[in-house]
């Protein structure tokens, strides 16, 4: 059960891709990865890594961000923006706005008793959003040029799959394990008991692709004062198989200008290079043209920069599509996050399966 999305042709019209990440809706997706043992070989190495750092403190963050169960809506905007900026609004929100979110959460699931407290103690809030911002910058911070690499590859991806089979093929192919394009109807499995019929009503629908949120349930947001939104596992072209990096394997932090990116790898290279970062997704034949080289010489810069890391390759159908990895972009535009080693017990973890969808605009599941 969960939702079902009604389409006229005005909403497919003006259905899109967003081409940002939503830092924390992303944050809440590698939460709830961070308590399950799902994908292990794509996530494991991370969650070893961020378990090791997070603080103690870091359980507050996880009674209100279980592995399953509404969630208060006010923690996780479905917003882009920088993560800083979106939790300096909901440090903003009101103590009324507060307890109805909260008395939504408490109608679905229990919650801890000092939750109860955040509409009137302002110390205790102040400390949640501490909390929230140092285990944002543990948790997801380091690996943010990961997460945009694969958002812009799964981009293109929508791109392609758009010009070559049309909106169908893209709302067929967003999770068809929760997903299912039944035309006109846009149906999505949740833990939600009953299904929720929503009208689009010539809004369309925004689909925001996530990196932690792979083969969980979708994250789905009906306001009458937006347009709908749903989330989706992020496609990179290599399957579940294709490991999240971790902080080690981005060592490059240094921005380089043309001419010393010329001199480390040579003018050419250089230029593959940023031609791959101007137009994430492009072919050989498209990077060779815009390049100015021959397909044969971009082909081989691309597999040396993909051996270095810098570059991803994705086979799509017939075509081989280039993309800049963390490491490539940190090369080009650094993006440094603090890294303070902690303790955080497992013993702080549910393992349990992962889940995520939503039942109203104020609380989320």
């Amino acid at each position: 059960m969960g939702f079902r999305f009604h389409f006229t042709v005005e909403d497919l019209a003006r259905t899109r891709v967003d081409d940002r990440p939503y830092a924390m809706m992303e944050l809440l997706a590698a939460l709830r990865q961070l308590q399950s043992r799902a994908q292990p070989v794509r996530f494991g190495a991370w969650r070893r890594e961020v378990t090791a750092r997070l603080p103690a403190q870091a359980r507050m963050i996880v009674d209100l961000a279980p592995p399953s169960g509404s969630i208060p809506g006010f923690l996780f905007p479905p917003s882009a923006g920088e993560a800083h900026q979106l939790l300096d609004e909901a440090r903003a929100i009101s103590s009324r706005e507060i307890r109805t979110a909260l008395l939504c959460v408490a109608e679905s699931r229990s919650i801890p008793g000092w939750v109860h407290r955040l509409a009137d103690d302002r110390q205790l809030r102040r400390q949640l959003f501490d909390t929230f911002a140092l285990v944002y910058e543990q948790a997801l911070a380091p690996y943010w040029p990961h997460v945009r690499t694969t958002v812009a590859t799964d981009r293109v991806l929508k791109g392609r799959d758009l010009l070559d089979g049309g909106a169908e093929r893209v709302l067929s192919g967003l999770n068809p394990r929760y997903i299912r394009w039944n035309p006109p109807v846009l149906e999505v499995k949740t833990p939600i008991p009953l299904y929720t019929d929503i009208h689009l009503d010539g809004r369309g629908l925004l689909l925001v692709p996530s990196l932690f949120g792979a083969e969980t349930h979708p994250l789905a947001i009906a306001s009458p004062e937006s347009q709908p939104l749903l989330t989706y596992p992020a496609q990179s072209g290599d399957g579940d198989a294709y490991p999240l990096l971790i902080q080690g394997d981005s060592p490059i932090a240094a921005g380089l200008t043309f001419a010393r990116l010329a001199a480390l790898l040579g003018r050419t290279r250089a230029t593959v290079l940023c031609t791959i970062a101007e137009h994430p997704g492009c072919t050989t034949t498209e990077l060779a043209r815009r390049a100015g080289i021959a397909p044969a010489s971009a082909s081989e810069h691309a597999t040396i920069l993909r051996e270095a890391g810098l570059t991803t390759t994705i086979r799509h159908h017939n075509l081989a599509l280039h993309t800049l990895t963390g490491s490539g972009t940190s090369l080009l535009n650094p993006d440094t996050a603090s890294a303070t080693p902690s303790g955080f017990s497992r013993e702080f973890l549910h393992e349990t399966p992962t889940h995520a969808g939503l039942d109203n605009p104020a609380s989320r599941t």
